[in-house]
């Protein structure tokens, strides 16, 4: 008879494997033969829509994480509402925030006249998080490829899987083990609000709190944008000191009290991931070969594979 500890074991390989077998259909050359042109396709389409806006990089990003964080990177989060479609645009953590969708459907178009049915609405937005990051100044990797895309989405799972702005780390920490991800992934990820900006209803009881982990003269310039009352949808950016640019200054901001969401700040606040943020403030190759690491593992989140799914001709609806 099998102990418990036989018996997880056993479960565990079933599960490694099976994990194994899902990475092992994803693969860097997967269009190599059937698409040539299609990275440099996206590419151009990426950075052209970044040079006309800049803080696209950072909503690019965002849109492949909140994809992957539901039902795995199966481009849900691109399908529109639809009789039977309840679509994850309309969660709570996207809604009037979420944003790049008509910027991976221009990829998309590009993409459908060289090789029609071919490429994944999936691959395209995880690319594009890739092309994001390099175009303003962070980190390059390579791209596994071969995910398909799915004909479901869920509102549901957008609205209890993705994690909040006013999570606590244990939150942060379980939210993200839940998807496959470490500690350091996630603090490495978390790197990525080194662009971007945030709106005021998400960080007005942080600037207002009079808490002792906010920086008093960092408080008082945030109020300055964002009233105790109204002006709910104005814009910060979560990064202060370079807005626009990727880097490690986030990590420094954080030591000095100056994490715009409480999210930011509990990263380094007298808890397990201290350390971690001293490190890549320190350090901005280990930050920056942590966070290309890291989004190579988000990327593998449960993609659907071989007959799985399907290739969506527009990537808001199934075909």
């Amino acid at each position: 008879m099998n102990t418990p500890t036989q018996s997880f074991a056993a479960i565990f390989s079933l599960l490694l494997l099976s994990c194994m077998q899902c990475h092992a259909q994803l693969s860097a050359t997967f269009y190599d033969n059937t698409c040539p042109n299609a990275l440099n396709t996206i590419r151009t389409s990426i950075r052209q829509a970044i040079s006309s806006e800049r803080r696209m990089a950072a909503s690019l990003i965002r849109l492949h994480f909140h994809d992957c964080f539901v039902q795995g990177c199966d481009a849900s989060i691109l399908l529109d509402e639809t009789p039977s479609i309840e679509s994850e645009k309309t969660a709570l953590p996207n809604l009037g925030s979420a944003r790049g969708f008509g910027i991976i459907e221009d990829a998309k178009r590009e993409v459908e006249k060289i090789c029609p049915e071919v490429v994944s609405c999936a691959d395209i937005l995880t690319v594009a998080a890739r092309d994001a990051s390099a175009a303003v100044g962070g980190p390059s990797w390579t791209v596994k490829l071969g995910r398909r895309d799915s004909t479901t989405a869920s509102k549901t799972l957008a609205e209890t899987d993705l994690p909040g702005p006013f999570d606590p780390l244990n939150r942060l920490i379980s939210s993200f083990a839940s998807k496959g991800l470490s500690i350091r992934d996630m603090v490495a990820l978390s790197g990525a609000h080194t662009i971007g900006q945030a709106q005021c209803f998400l960080f007005r009881d942080r600037i207002y709190g009079n808490g002792t982990d906010i920086d008093a003269g960092f408080a008082s310039t945030r109020k300055r944008q964002c009233p105790q009352e109204g002006e709910n949808g104005n814009l910060a950016p979560l990064d202060l000191v370079t807005p626009n640019q990727f880097d490690n200054n986030y990590f420094k901001n954080l030591i000095q009290k100056k994490g715009l969401l409480q999210s930011d700040q509990v990263l380094f606040n007298g808890g397990s991931t201290d350390n971690i943020v001293s490190e890549y403030s320190n350090s901005p190759r280990a930050f920056s070969s942590d966070f290309a690491a890291a989004m190579i593992k988000m990327g593998d989140i449960s993609p659907l594979t071989g007959q799985n799914g399907i290739i969506r001709k527009v990537c808001g609806s199934v075909n």
